[in-house]
Protein backbone atom coordinates (compact mmCIF):
# COMPACT_ATOMS: atom_id res chain seq x y z
CA UNK A 1 0.00 0.00 0.00
CA UNK A 2 2.90 2.08 0.66
CA UNK A 3 5.21 3.24 -2.37
CA UNK A 4 8.27 1.80 -1.48
CA UNK A 5 12.31 3.50 -2.28
CA UNK A 6 15.83 1.79 -1.94
CA UNK A 7 17.93 3.78 -0.16
CA UNK A 8 20.08 0.50 1.12
CA UNK A 9 23.69 1.49 0.12
CA UNK A 10 23.08 5.06 -0.75
CA UNK A 11 21.91 8.21 1.64
CA UNK A 12 21.30 10.85 -0.52
CA UNK A 13 22.89 14.53 0.98
CA UNK A 14 20.56 16.66 3.46
CA UNK A 15 19.44 18.95 0.19
CA UNK A 16 18.98 15.44 -1.77
CA UNK A 17 16.62 14.02 1.11
CA UNK A 18 14.56 17.33 1.41
CA UNK A 19 13.85 17.49 -2.02
CA UNK A 20 13.34 13.47 -2.51
CA UNK A 21 11.20 12.88 0.70
CA UNK A 22 7.14 12.73 0.40
CA UNK A 23 5.49 16.03 1.21
CA UNK A 24 2.00 16.80 1.30
CA UNK A 25 1.06 19.47 -1.38
CA UNK A 26 -0.25 22.56 0.50
CA UNK A 27 -0.19 25.88 -1.10
CA UNK A 28 -1.32 28.59 0.99
CA UNK A 29 -0.18 31.43 -1.02
CA UNK A 30 -3.14 29.70 -3.25
CA UNK A 31 -6.16 30.58 -1.69
CA UNK A 32 -5.02 34.16 -0.17
CA UNK A 33 -6.85 35.20 -2.68
CA UNK A 34 -10.20 33.90 -1.31
CA UNK A 35 -9.33 34.33 2.10
CA UNK A 36 -8.27 37.66 1.74
CA UNK A 37 -11.82 38.90 1.09
CA UNK A 38 -12.92 36.84 3.91
CA UNK A 39 -10.65 38.92 6.52
CA UNK A 40 -11.20 42.31 4.73
CA UNK A 41 -15.32 41.72 5.14
CA UNK A 42 -14.90 40.78 8.90
CA UNK A 43 -12.33 44.01 9.43
CA UNK A 44 -14.70 46.44 7.71
CA UNK A 45 -18.44 45.20 9.02
CA UNK A 46 -17.61 42.89 12.10
CA UNK A 47 -20.00 40.52 13.30
CA UNK A 48 -22.43 40.66 10.51
CA UNK A 49 -19.95 39.75 8.36
CA UNK A 50 -19.11 36.65 10.70
CA UNK A 51 -22.63 35.45 10.98
CA UNK A 52 -23.45 35.56 7.14
CA UNK A 53 -19.98 33.70 6.13
CA UNK A 54 -21.18 31.05 8.88
CA UNK A 55 -24.07 30.52 6.85
CA UNK A 56 -22.20 30.32 3.82
CA UNK A 57 -19.24 28.00 4.86
CA UNK A 58 -21.16 26.33 8.11
CA UNK A 59 -24.87 26.05 7.17
CA UNK A 60 -26.20 27.79 10.49
CA UNK A 61 -26.39 30.99 11.25
CA UNK A 62 -25.67 31.41 15.14
CA UNK A 63 -27.53 33.52 17.35
CA UNK A 64 -24.40 35.49 18.69
CA UNK A 65 -20.81 34.72 18.46
CA UNK A 66 -20.68 34.63 21.67
CA UNK A 67 -21.78 31.35 23.60
CA UNK A 68 -24.10 31.95 26.11
CA UNK A 69 -22.30 30.73 29.76
CA UNK A 70 -25.45 28.49 30.43
CA UNK A 71 -24.53 26.28 27.23
CA UNK A 72 -21.51 25.54 28.11
CA UNK A 73 -22.44 24.47 32.01
CA UNK A 74 -25.44 22.28 29.68
CA UNK A 75 -22.39 20.78 27.58
CA UNK A 76 -20.53 19.69 30.52
CA UNK A 77 -23.88 18.30 32.28
CA UNK A 78 -24.39 16.32 29.56
CA UNK A 79 -20.77 14.89 29.01
CA UNK A 80 -20.44 11.25 28.52
CA UNK A 81 -18.96 10.12 32.01
CA UNK A 82 -16.08 8.06 30.34
CA UNK A 83 -15.47 11.11 28.13
CA UNK A 84 -15.49 13.20 30.81
CA UNK A 85 -13.06 10.99 32.58
CA UNK A 86 -10.78 10.65 30.15
CA UNK A 87 -11.00 14.31 29.20
CA UNK A 88 -9.75 15.20 33.37
CA UNK A 89 -6.96 12.87 33.02
CA UNK A 90 -5.56 14.83 29.67
CA UNK A 91 -6.11 17.83 31.76
CA UNK A 92 -4.31 16.59 35.03
CA UNK A 93 -1.59 15.43 32.70
CA UNK A 94 -0.70 18.08 31.15
CA UNK A 95 -1.15 20.75 33.12
CA UNK A 96 1.90 17.93 35.44
CA UNK A 97 3.89 18.53 32.20
CA UNK A 98 3.59 22.17 31.41
CA UNK A 99 3.64 23.59 34.74
CA UNK A 100 7.29 22.75 34.70
CA UNK A 101 8.05 24.81 31.53
CA UNK A 102 7.22 27.83 33.12
CA UNK A 103 10.20 30.14 32.89
CA UNK A 104 12.12 32.36 35.94
CA UNK A 105 13.09 35.25 36.01
CA UNK A 106 16.87 35.93 36.40
CA UNK A 107 19.25 38.71 37.00
CA UNK A 108 22.39 39.24 35.71
CA UNK A 109 25.16 41.32 36.97
CA UNK A 110 27.20 42.63 34.36
CA UNK A 111 29.38 44.77 36.23
CA UNK A 112 29.17 46.41 39.44
CA UNK A 113 25.53 48.71 39.39
CA UNK A 114 24.76 47.10 35.98
CA UNK A 115 22.52 44.64 35.89
CA UNK A 116 20.12 42.99 33.06
CA UNK A 117 17.21 41.26 33.65
CA UNK A 118 15.30 39.17 32.22
CA UNK A 119 11.45 39.20 32.61
CA UNK A 120 9.28 36.32 31.11
CA UNK A 121 5.83 38.36 31.06
CA UNK A 122 2.30 36.55 29.52
CA UNK A 123 0.45 37.64 26.21
CA UNK A 124 -2.48 39.85 27.93
CA UNK A 125 -5.15 37.89 25.69
CA UNK A 126 -5.23 34.93 23.50
CA UNK A 127 -7.47 33.02 21.14
CA UNK A 128 -7.37 29.58 21.05
CA UNK A 129 -8.28 27.48 17.70
CA UNK A 130 -10.44 23.89 18.13
CA UNK A 131 -11.12 22.96 14.56
CA UNK A 132 -14.63 21.34 13.78
CA UNK A 133 -14.18 19.74 10.23
CA UNK A 134 -13.97 16.25 9.29
CA UNK A 135 -13.70 15.80 13.65
CA UNK A 136 -14.44 17.00 16.81
CA UNK A 137 -11.35 18.26 18.67
CA UNK A 138 -11.81 18.82 22.61
CA UNK A 139 -7.81 17.41 22.77
CA UNK A 140 -7.22 20.62 21.16
CA UNK A 141 -8.91 22.72 23.29
CA UNK A 142 -6.97 20.75 25.97
CA UNK A 143 -3.38 21.47 24.35
CA UNK A 144 -4.16 25.00 23.61
CA UNK A 145 -5.63 26.06 27.02
CA UNK A 146 -3.15 24.25 29.40
CA UNK A 147 -0.36 26.26 28.31
CA UNK A 148 -1.89 29.43 27.74
CA UNK A 149 -2.84 29.10 31.69
CA UNK A 150 0.29 27.64 32.93
CA UNK A 151 1.77 30.84 31.46
CA UNK A 152 -0.24 33.16 33.30
CA UNK A 153 -2.10 34.40 30.57
CA UNK A 154 -5.25 36.04 32.52
CA UNK A 155 -7.79 36.46 29.29
CA UNK A 156 -8.15 33.93 26.51
CA UNK A 157 -10.67 32.87 24.16
CA UNK A 158 -11.73 30.11 22.53
CA UNK A 159 -12.97 29.68 19.03
CA UNK A 160 -14.74 26.65 17.59
CA UNK A 161 -17.16 26.21 14.32
CA UNK A 162 -21.00 26.83 14.81
CA UNK A 163 -22.26 23.06 14.38
CA UNK A 164 -25.84 23.04 12.15
CA UNK A 165 -26.43 19.72 14.08
CA UNK A 166 -26.21 21.84 17.26
CA UNK A 167 -27.96 24.77 16.64
CA UNK A 168 -25.11 27.06 15.95
CA UNK A 169 -23.08 26.51 18.88
CA UNK A 170 -19.83 24.60 19.00
CA UNK A 171 -19.48 20.81 19.25
CA UNK A 172 -21.04 19.85 22.86
CA UNK A 173 -17.63 18.08 23.91
CA UNK A 174 -15.43 21.26 22.51
CA UNK A 175 -17.89 23.33 24.92
CA UNK A 176 -17.17 20.85 27.75
CA UNK A 177 -13.96 20.55 27.76
CA UNK A 178 -13.74 24.62 27.61
CA UNK A 179 -16.19 23.96 30.99
CA UNK A 180 -13.69 21.50 32.79
CA UNK A 181 -11.03 23.39 32.03
CA UNK A 182 -12.47 26.84 33.60
CA UNK A 183 -12.69 28.53 30.31
CA UNK A 184 -15.86 30.93 29.97
CA UNK A 185 -15.75 32.65 27.22
CA UNK A 186 -16.03 30.65 23.59
CA UNK A 187 -17.20 31.91 20.48
CA UNK A 188 -18.87 29.99 17.74
CA UNK A 189 -16.44 30.90 14.66
CA UNK A 190 -14.39 29.00 12.47
CA UNK A 191 -12.27 29.48 9.81
CA UNK A 192 -10.45 32.34 8.38
CA UNK A 193 -13.28 34.43 9.69
CA UNK A 194 -12.36 33.46 13.77
CA UNK A 195 -8.88 34.40 12.91
CA UNK A 196 -9.88 37.84 11.57
CA UNK A 197 -12.47 38.35 14.20
CA UNK A 198 -9.69 37.86 17.29
CA UNK A 199 -7.27 40.17 15.56
CA UNK A 200 -10.02 42.77 15.03
CA UNK A 201 -12.29 42.24 17.70
CA UNK A 202 -16.16 43.53 16.91
CA UNK A 203 -19.39 43.98 18.12
CA UNK A 204 -21.66 41.27 19.30
CA UNK A 205 -25.38 40.51 18.64
CA UNK A 206 -26.28 41.89 21.90
CA UNK A 207 -23.70 44.62 21.95
CA UNK A 208 -21.28 42.59 24.29
CA UNK A 209 -17.48 43.92 22.95
CA UNK A 210 -15.52 41.19 21.90
CA UNK A 211 -12.04 42.18 23.22
CA UNK A 212 -9.27 41.37 19.77
CA UNK A 213 -6.54 38.91 21.01
CA UNK A 214 -3.07 39.98 20.82
CA UNK A 215 -1.84 36.00 20.06
CA UNK A 216 -3.81 33.16 17.80
CA UNK A 217 -2.68 29.64 18.10
CA UNK A 218 -4.15 26.16 16.99
CA UNK A 219 -4.60 24.36 13.86
CA UNK A 220 -6.85 24.65 11.20
CA UNK A 221 -7.54 24.15 7.61
CA UNK A 222 -5.38 25.91 4.65
CA UNK A 223 -8.03 28.96 4.92
CA UNK A 224 -7.33 29.36 8.15
CA UNK A 225 -3.67 28.86 8.04
CA UNK A 226 -3.92 31.41 4.65
CA UNK A 227 -5.47 34.01 7.53
CA UNK A 228 -2.98 33.53 10.17
CA UNK A 229 -0.57 34.76 6.86
CA UNK A 230 -2.26 37.67 6.57
CA UNK A 231 -2.85 38.84 9.40
CA UNK A 232 0.41 38.01 11.35
CA UNK A 233 1.73 40.94 12.71
CA UNK A 234 -1.01 42.82 13.20
CA UNK A 235 -1.67 39.66 15.57
CA UNK A 236 1.09 36.57 16.78
CA UNK A 237 0.88 33.27 15.66
CA UNK A 238 2.30 29.99 16.84
CA UNK A 239 2.86 28.39 13.44
CA UNK A 240 1.60 27.97 9.98
CA UNK A 241 0.22 23.96 10.84
CA UNK A 242 -0.07 21.74 7.56
CA UNK A 243 -1.52 18.63 7.20
CA UNK A 244 -0.27 16.25 10.03
CA UNK A 245 2.65 13.66 9.91
CA UNK A 246 3.86 10.41 11.68
CA UNK A 247 7.11 8.71 10.64
CA UNK A 248 8.12 5.71 12.22
CA UNK A 249 12.10 4.35 12.52
CA UNK A 250 11.94 0.98 12.70
CA UNK A 251 14.48 -2.93 12.65
CA UNK A 252 13.64 -5.87 12.19
CA UNK A 253 12.70 -5.72 16.33
CA UNK A 254 9.54 -3.98 15.35
CA UNK A 255 5.79 -5.39 15.45
CA UNK A 256 4.63 -5.15 11.99
CA UNK A 257 1.24 -4.88 13.63
CA UNK A 258 1.86 -1.91 15.61
CA UNK A 259 3.62 -0.26 13.19
CA UNK A 260 0.90 -0.47 10.75
CA UNK A 261 -2.08 0.17 13.34
CA UNK A 262 0.19 3.58 14.10
CA UNK A 263 0.79 4.53 10.20
CA UNK A 264 -3.06 4.55 9.68
CA UNK A 265 -3.96 5.97 12.96
CA UNK A 266 -2.01 9.25 11.59
CA UNK A 267 -3.43 8.55 8.16
CA UNK A 268 -7.01 8.66 9.60
CA UNK A 269 -6.70 12.46 10.38
CA UNK A 270 -6.53 13.13 6.25
CA UNK A 271 -6.31 12.00 2.91
CA UNK A 272 -3.49 14.16 2.74
CA UNK A 273 -1.94 13.40 5.92
CA UNK A 274 1.87 11.75 5.21
CA UNK A 275 2.60 8.03 6.95
CA UNK A 276 6.25 7.40 6.32
CA UNK A 277 7.97 4.25 6.99
CA UNK A 278 11.85 4.33 7.06
CA UNK A 279 13.64 0.92 7.82
CA UNK A 280 16.27 -0.73 8.18
CA UNK A 281 14.33 -4.56 7.46
CA UNK A 282 12.91 -5.39 3.86
CA UNK A 283 10.91 -8.17 5.87
CA UNK A 284 9.32 -5.84 8.18
CA UNK A 285 8.45 -3.19 5.53
CA UNK A 286 6.26 -6.80 3.67
CA UNK A 287 4.88 -7.46 7.00
CA UNK A 288 3.99 -3.93 7.56
CA UNK A 289 2.04 -3.66 4.25
CA UNK A 290 0.30 -6.93 4.33
CA UNK A 291 -0.56 -5.51 8.04
CA UNK A 292 -2.33 -2.60 6.53
CA UNK A 293 -4.04 -3.89 3.80
CA UNK A 294 -5.72 -6.25 6.69
CA UNK A 295 -6.43 -3.64 8.97
CA UNK A 296 -7.28 -0.71 6.98
CA UNK A 297 -10.49 -2.52 5.49
CA UNK A 298 -11.71 -2.74 9.32
CA UNK A 299 -11.60 0.56 10.03
CA UNK A 300 -14.23 3.11 10.20
CA UNK A 301 -12.27 6.24 8.11
CA UNK A 302 -10.74 3.04 5.52
CA UNK A 303 -11.57 5.08 2.14
CA UNK A 304 -9.83 8.08 3.91
CA UNK A 305 -7.05 6.30 5.47
CA UNK A 306 -6.38 4.61 1.87
CA UNK A 307 -6.04 7.50 0.26
CA UNK A 308 -3.82 8.74 2.72
CA UNK A 309 -1.30 5.75 2.70
CA UNK A 310 -1.40 5.53 -1.33
CA UNK A 311 -0.90 8.94 -1.69
CA UNK A 312 2.80 10.68 -2.56
CA UNK A 313 3.15 12.39 0.70
CA UNK A 314 3.36 9.05 2.23
CA UNK A 315 5.85 6.04 1.71
CA UNK A 316 8.54 3.20 2.73
CA UNK A 317 12.01 4.00 3.02
CA UNK A 318 14.40 1.18 3.13
CA UNK A 319 18.13 1.90 4.38
CA UNK A 320 21.19 0.11 4.99
CA UNK A 321 21.72 0.89 8.68
CA UNK A 322 19.44 2.49 11.53
CA UNK A 323 22.16 6.01 11.50
CA UNK A 324 21.70 5.68 7.79
CA UNK A 325 17.60 5.79 8.89
CA UNK A 326 18.51 8.73 11.34
CA UNK A 327 19.86 10.91 9.25
CA UNK A 328 16.40 10.23 6.76
CA UNK A 329 14.38 11.52 9.86
CA UNK A 330 16.17 14.16 10.75
CA UNK A 331 16.17 15.25 6.96
CA UNK A 332 12.06 14.48 7.46
CA UNK A 333 11.73 16.54 10.80
CA UNK A 334 8.20 15.14 10.89
CA UNK A 335 5.62 16.34 13.21
CA UNK A 336 5.93 12.71 15.32
CA UNK A 337 8.31 10.71 15.19
CA UNK A 338 8.22 7.09 16.62
CA UNK A 339 11.68 4.94 17.24
CA UNK A 340 10.75 1.18 17.33
CA UNK A 341 13.99 -0.22 17.43
CA UNK A 342 16.61 -2.22 19.52
CA UNK A 343 17.82 0.62 22.19
CA UNK A 344 15.07 3.02 21.68
CA UNK A 345 15.88 5.13 23.83
CA UNK A 346 19.02 5.46 23.17
CA UNK A 347 18.42 5.90 19.50
CA UNK A 348 15.82 8.23 20.44
CA UNK A 349 18.36 10.49 22.11
CA UNK A 350 20.18 11.01 18.72
CA UNK A 351 17.21 12.71 17.13
CA UNK A 352 17.73 16.35 16.06
CA UNK A 353 14.90 16.94 14.21
CA UNK A 354 11.31 16.41 15.31
CA UNK A 355 8.04 18.03 17.06
CA UNK A 356 7.80 15.02 19.22
CA UNK A 357 9.40 11.56 20.01
CA UNK A 358 7.86 8.52 20.92
CA UNK A 359 10.00 5.97 22.52
CA UNK A 360 9.85 2.17 22.12
CA UNK A 361 6.46 -0.17 21.18
CA UNK A 362 4.40 1.27 24.14
CA UNK A 363 4.42 4.80 23.33
CA UNK A 364 2.48 5.46 20.40
CA UNK A 365 1.53 8.82 18.80
CA UNK A 366 -1.85 8.09 19.89
CA UNK A 367 -1.00 8.27 23.46
CA UNK A 368 0.49 11.73 22.80
CA UNK A 369 -2.38 13.06 20.64
CA UNK A 370 -4.29 12.64 24.19
CA UNK A 371 -2.92 11.83 27.46
CA UNK A 372 0.99 11.19 27.50
CA UNK A 373 1.04 15.07 29.15
CA UNK A 374 2.98 16.26 25.92
CA UNK A 375 1.65 18.70 23.71
CA UNK A 376 0.28 17.59 20.24
CA UNK A 377 0.15 21.24 18.61
CA UNK A 378 3.28 20.49 16.52
CA UNK A 379 5.39 21.41 13.59
CA UNK A 380 4.72 20.12 10.49
CA UNK A 381 5.87 20.55 6.99
CA UNK A 382 9.52 19.62 7.78
CA UNK A 383 9.25 23.14 10.65
CA UNK A 384 10.80 20.80 13.36
CA UNK A 385 14.22 21.89 11.84
CA UNK A 386 13.97 25.38 13.25
CA UNK A 387 10.61 25.88 15.55
CA UNK A 388 9.19 24.10 18.36
CA UNK A 389 5.63 22.84 19.39
CA UNK A 390 2.85 24.88 20.98
CA UNK A 391 4.49 24.60 24.70
CA UNK A 392 4.13 27.54 27.57
CA UNK A 393 7.07 29.55 25.89
CA UNK A 394 4.92 30.39 23.43
CA UNK A 395 2.64 32.51 25.89
CA UNK A 396 5.72 34.19 27.50
CA UNK A 397 7.68 36.74 25.67
CA UNK A 398 10.91 37.70 27.24
CA UNK A 399 11.81 41.11 28.12
CA UNK A 400 15.38 42.85 29.14
CA UNK A 401 15.16 45.23 31.84
CA UNK A 402 18.39 47.22 31.92
CA UNK A 403 19.39 49.08 35.26
CA UNK A 404 23.11 50.97 35.12
CA UNK A 405 24.54 53.43 37.65
CA UNK A 406 26.08 56.35 36.58
CA UNK A 407 29.20 55.20 37.56
CA UNK A 408 29.09 51.94 35.50
CA UNK A 409 27.35 54.02 32.53
CA UNK A 410 30.59 55.74 33.15
CA UNK A 411 32.91 53.00 32.89
CA UNK A 412 31.99 51.98 29.52
CA UNK A 413 30.42 55.47 28.23
CA UNK A 414 34.14 55.52 25.76
CA UNK A 415 33.13 52.15 23.99
CA UNK A 416 29.46 53.04 23.56
CA UNK A 417 30.95 56.44 21.87
CA UNK A 418 33.68 53.96 19.69
CA UNK A 419 30.87 51.65 18.55
CA UNK A 420 28.25 54.65 17.74
CA UNK A 421 30.79 56.33 15.48
CA UNK A 422 32.03 52.77 13.69
CA UNK A 423 28.48 52.80 13.15
CA UNK A 424 28.07 56.72 11.70
CA UNK A 425 25.48 57.83 14.09
CA UNK A 426 26.70 60.35 16.08
CA UNK A 427 23.61 60.80 18.49
CA UNK A 428 23.79 57.64 19.80
CA UNK A 429 27.19 58.03 21.48
CA UNK A 430 26.14 62.18 22.29
CA UNK A 431 23.19 60.38 24.47
CA UNK A 432 25.34 59.37 26.53
CA UNK A 433 28.22 61.77 26.81
CA UNK A 434 25.62 64.49 27.41
CA UNK A 435 24.92 62.55 30.61
CA UNK A 436 28.41 64.18 31.78
CA UNK A 437 29.06 67.04 30.26
CA UNK A 438 29.13 68.93 33.23
CA UNK A 439 31.30 66.38 34.87
CA UNK A 440 34.61 66.82 35.77
CA UNK A 441 35.34 62.81 34.64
Amino acid sequence: MLSRTDLRGRVPSPAQLRAALPRAEVDVDAVLHQVRPVVDAVRERGVEAVLELAERFDRVRPESVRVPAERIAAALAGLDPAVREALQESITRARKVHADQRRTDTTTQVVPGGTVTERWVPVARVGLYAPGGLAVYPSSVVMNVVPAQAAGVESLVVCSPPQAEHGGLPHPTVLAACALLGVDEVWAVGGAQAVALLAYGGTDTDGAELVPADLVTGPGNIYLTAAKRLLRGLIGIDSEAGPTEIAILADHSADPAHVAADLISQAEHDTLAASVLVTTSEELADAVDAELHRQVGATKHSERIATALRGKQSGCFLVSTVDDGLTVVDAYAAEHLEIQTESAAEVAARVRNAGAVFVGAWSPVSLGDYCAGSNHVLPTGGCARHSSGLSVQTFLRGIHVIDYSREALREVADKVVALADAEDLPAHGQAVTARFKDSQA
